[in-house]
């Protein structure tokens, strides 16, 4: 039996992540995940992949107010405002629609970041790549999935290993071995069911240190010495929440189906 070993949630694409305890689990992931977005003045998403610092933005949400740290400066504490602007944004070239948070929350990151942007919160429905699933400002899917047995398999391969944060999943297994989670379907964790529907590709952003937003060469290098696969480098798999529910750090992990 395989087990939950971390859950990970994101409030502020692209900013660091909130390790949890538990969480809920709904249709688009797991509760408050990328709920918010950095947008240029023209609507495109910003983040790690053109401005590394983002990585340094350490953000958490309740539901009541959004508070973001970064480095020494006075942080943000943010009330979400629900009646602003709806603004016509895109994620990858996907158009959705995000609420503008105020010249405030805009004025703060950036001056935090240096470049001018505004901070959304997702607004409407967007509908996955494939799968039939629904997902807020991630990339395309609701969750990521890796196995703690793929990362060891990766930094047995490295001169320096790396933590599992340069990967950004929301769901840590172990017990499925290494790139266990390429074999299978459809997964049971605790009462909550899953359904695995693509590899993920991984970007420039995995050789971003999240602690410090210093680039380098790994892990993509190595990786795409044995993980090219269908043109791309791929670690973790995206995935689809078929049954909802809460997750717990420790819940068994059970295969329902092997792809």
């Amino acid at each position: 039996m395989a087990i939950l070993t971390a859950l990970n949630v994101y409030p502020l694409k692209s900013a660091g992540g909130t390790p949890l305890l538990g969480a809920e689990l709904g249709p688009a992931g797991l509760r408050f995940d990328r709920e918010f977005m950095l947008v240029t003045p023209k609507g495109r998403f910003l983040s790690q992949r053109e401005i590394a610092a983002m990585a340094l933005l350490r953000p958490s949400y309740d539901g009541a107010a959004l508070t973001v740290g970064f480095g020494g400066a006075e942080p943000l504490v943010h009330a979400p405002v629900a009646g602003g602007p709806v603004l016509e944004v895109s994620v990858h070239r996907n158009p959705c629609q995000g609420v503008d948070q105020g010249d405030a929350a805009a004025a703060w990151f950036g001056r935090m970041l240096d470049t001018e942007c505004r901070l959304v919160r997702f607004t409407g429905h967007r509908a996955t790549s494939r799968g039939g699933g629904e997902v807020r400002f991630a990339d395309g899917y609701p969750l990521l999935v890796i196995s703690e047995e793929s990362l060891e398999d990766l930094n047995g391969r490295l001169e320096d290993p790396l933590p599992m944060d340069r990967f950004r999943p929301s769901l840590v297994v172990r017990g499925l071995g290494p790139f266990g989670e390429d074999k299978v379907r459809r997964l049971r964790v605790g009462a909550a069911e899953i359904e695995l529907v693509k590899a993920c590709a991984r970007c420039v952003i995995t050789t971003t240190d999240q602690a410090t937003a210093a680039r380098g060469r790994e892990p993509l290098r190595t990786l795409a010495t044995y993980r090219t696969i269908d043109k791309g480098i791929m670690f973790g798999q995206n995935a689809v929440p078929r049954v909802t529910g809460t997750l717990r750090a420790g819940d068994d992990v059970e295969v329902l189906e092997y792809a």
